[in-house]
């Protein structure tokens, strides 16, 4: 593999998105409000490198197989992650956990769809409304990350968070759906 492939700036964003996620964890080992606020702000830079990283790649024909790869590891680290501490602390609890392993359940059904259909060199393109699941999904766990410490500042932010978490779960049932029965007619024939 090149040396600049693999230290192009998307993919370097890349990386930086999946250091963030031990960074981001390593804050709930500590108490009180600075460790929640530093934990938003990593998880906030990790979030719009998201961003950033697919749309260099894409403006400056810097995309690799090294990227097309770790991309969605990235982002599954990054939202299973988060979702798996905000439960352990009990900021998602209760109910609200249903929405936390729906995320969870989808995000590995749907990457082991992926790669399966990807070993029939069979491409499902990423929606509009997927899209916009992602975008909940990161302004729910922005919203609980911020937790107490957010409370303290704006009341009712653990609230938003919650619906906006509940929000995304249903987007993710609707998309999940929709990537399965884009695929399920390339699984089908791959039985007969």
């Amino acid at each position: 593999m090149k040396k600049s492939v693999v230290l192009s700036l998307p993919n370097i964003l890349t990386y930086g998105r999946i250091a963030a996620v031990p960074a981001v964890a390593a804050c709930f080992y500590f108490e009180g409000h600075t460790a929640r606020w530093i934990a938003l702000a990593i998880f906030i830079i990790a979030a719009i490198t998201d961003f950033f990283d697919g749309y260099l790649a894409r403006a400056w024909q810097q995309q690799s197989a090294l990227g097309r790869m770790l991309d969605p590891i990235a982002d599954k680290l990054l939202v299973s992650v988060c979702l798996l501490i905000l439960a352990s602390d009990g900021t998602i609890g209760g109910w609200s956990l249903a929405a936390a392993i729906i995320i969870l359940c989808r995000e590995i059904l749907v990457s082991g769809l992926r790669e399966f259909l990807a070993e029939l060199q069979v491409s499902v393109p990423v929606t509009q409304l997927a899209k916009w699941k992602t975008t909940v999904q990161l302004i729910a766990i922005a919203l609980l990350l911020a937790g107490p410490s957010g409370e303290a500042v704006l009341p009712g932010t653990v609230i938003a968070g919650l619906v906006a978490l509940w929000i995304a779960a249903l987007l993710t049932l609707y998309t999940g759906y929709d990537y399965f029965r884009a695929g399920i007619g390339h699984l089908i024939e791959n039985d007969q």
